[in-house]
């Protein structure tokens, strides 16, 4: 747990720092990150003001609409003491032409942070590589890390711990949130299993950056196709939609790839008894997943979508204090 007079110091090799994907830090500095999380939410339940970004901007770029992502961020740094303001891309230039480095440099003269969630990981790297302030992801088709930033925040509190707990992923493997799991779960030294069917799977460059991280983490990262097999032992079970945004066209055609996928009673009753169940919202009940797993006692979801808020704070105070 992170003291009140450790903040300023701790932080220092992280401010000034991007975050585009898990794979860039540490195991270390994930960690102080999730203590500095924790740090805060203990802080705000307590009803304790603290504003160590009083006086900064956030500027918050969507091509991709949201609900979790912008309300956490603009609600996170006010309570931070600093400002939000929402960009969408049909308000500013960059969705008229203007290129990205000229947008990164304009902005990095207004801003102390900017926070993008958009199509293409590339347009973040570019991003990053144009402006002179932090570049936070807040979701690309390849990559959700700040979702698995409150992911193992969440699995922290309700497992006591990270190293050595079993996740399972059921469903579509080649999404953003099945690449960041592996890559978070890799470094902090937990088993993923990520299940689904072939043509689904995730990207084999991922998987291989992940089982790469996991060698010298103690951890374990691989890939199957049998739901029931992948389950036996898990202490948490995660999933999301089956078409994510973007994908509306195929969602009939996923139905047909994903039945057998759903997690259900019967399928949740394989795992430990005490099996934590994760999804990062929004749901689509009856389908990836049943009204009797999602609304019951073993969901941990809304603890999840909450941890939202706070794991981004730590990471606002630590790139922008």
């Amino acid at each position: 747990m992170i003291k009140d007079n450790q903040i300023t110091f701790n932080n220092a090799k992280l401010h000034g720092r991007d975050f585009l994907t898990l794979a860039d830090y540490t195991k270390d500095e994930i960690n102080y990150l999730l203590d500095l999380a924790e740090y805060l939410k203990d802080q705000r339940k307590k009803g304790i003001t603290f504003e160590p970004l009083k006086g900064k901007t956030l500027g918050m770029i969507f091509e991709k609409s949201s609900t979790r992502t912008r309300v956490s961020f603009e609600a996170g740094i006010y309570q931070l003491g600093g400002i939000g303001i929402f960009l969408s891309s049909k308000d500013i230039q960059i969705g008229r032409g203007e290129t990205i480095a000229d947008t990164a440099q304009v902005l990095s003269g207004y801003l102390d942070g900017i926070m993008i969630r958009t199509f293409s990981q590339e347009s973040v790297k570019e991003l990053a590589k144009y402006a002179s302030i932090p570049i936070i992801n807040g979701l690309t088709d390849t990559y959700h890390p700040c979702q698995v930033l409150a992911d193992l925040q969440t699995v922290k509190e309700v497992k006591g711990a990270l190293h050595g707990v079993k996740m399972v992923y059921i469903g579509d493997g080649g999404n953003n949130m099945a690449h960041s799991l592996m890559i978070g779960a890799a470094l902090m030294g937990m088993e993923l299993i990520v299940v689904a069917p072939k043509g689904y799977q995730p990207d084999p460059t991922i998987v291989a950056k992940a089982q790469d991280i996991a060698k010298s983490h103690g951890a374990m990262i691989s890939v199957m196709e049998n739901p029931k097999e992948a389950i036996a032992n898990a202490d948490v079970v995660y999933t999301d939609v089956w078409a994510s945004m973007g994908q509306e066209a195929e969602q009939a055609k996923r139905e047909i790839a994903f039945k057998g996928y759903q997690v259900n009673e019967q399928l949740l009753s394989l795992a430990k008894s005490d099996v934590s169940f994760m999804h990062c919202l929004p749901a689509h009940r009856e389908e990836e997943v049943s009204a009797g797993v999602i609304d019951g006692k073993h969901s941990v979801v809304f603890q999840q979508a909450e941890n939202r808020l706070h794991a981004q704070k730590a990471l606002m105070t630590a790139l922008m204090s």
